[in-house]
């Protein structure tokens, strides 16, 4: 009796012994996890230079070419200086043609005939001129309007020159952070049905 006694104390013991070291090795599934902590994100960003634009469109205006350098968009030079170089190329063409009327036509008023008019390919020097008068006088004025033309045209592209280097200056410093948005914005009224567009803008702090 005294045996079984200790045998079924020694099993009870046992047990519990087990139980306490099983609940002791159980995870913690209910337990609290640790604060998870998000460390804040600082996007630096460039400081904006208020004179880079002005220093841009001078640069452009001293040398054409010069300012799309400064702004490091090296594509645009040869651009800048086919275009300008196309508009100098047609109004010398036109100036020259207009000397070239216009020295004969002074010719055959201080009454010569002898300009390149008078001759053939050849050489041969003709009875009736190939050009007459009135027609020297004709090109003279074509020629004149063409080569002011080019002048004006070749001016525009050396001011576009300049404010193409001035955008691109302010365009690289364009804020174009998230926290500053601009969207198109639409509301319909339900009391009276009408309509709203127009923009909004978001600035977060």
């Amino acid at each position: 009796m005294p045996n079984k006694l200790f045998l079924a104390g020694f099993i009870t013991l046992f047990c519990c012994f087990i139980s306490f070291s099983q609940e002791k090795d159980k995870p913690t599934q209910d337990s609290i996890p640790e604060a998870v902590v998000i460390k804040d994100t600082i996007v630096k960003t460039k400081p904006i230079d208020p004179l880079r634009p002005a220093k841009a469109a001078f640069l452009s205006a001293v040398l054409p070419g010069l300012g799309q350098a400064y702004n490091k968009k090296y594509w645009k030079i040869p651009i800048v200086y086919g275009a300008l170089g196309t508009g100098m190329y047609f109004y010398l063409t036109n100036d020259k043609e207009y000397r070239r009327y216009r020295d004969a036509y002074r010719r055959r008023l201080a009454g010569f005939q002898d300009d390149e008019f008078y001759f053939d390919s050849q050489g041969n020097q003709l009875s009736s001129p190939r050009v007459t008068d009135d027609g020297l006088i004709r090109a003279q004025e074509l020629f004149r309007r063409n080569k002011e033309v080019s002048l004006l045209v070749t001016i525009g592209l050396y001011a576009l020159n300049i404010i193409d280097a001035n955008v691109d200056a302010h365009l690289l410093q364009y804020n174009v952070d998230e926290n500053l948005t601009l969207a198109p914005h639409y509301e319909l009224n339900d009391m009276d049905m009408s309509s709203t567009v127009g923009l909004s803008l978001n600035w977060k702090f």
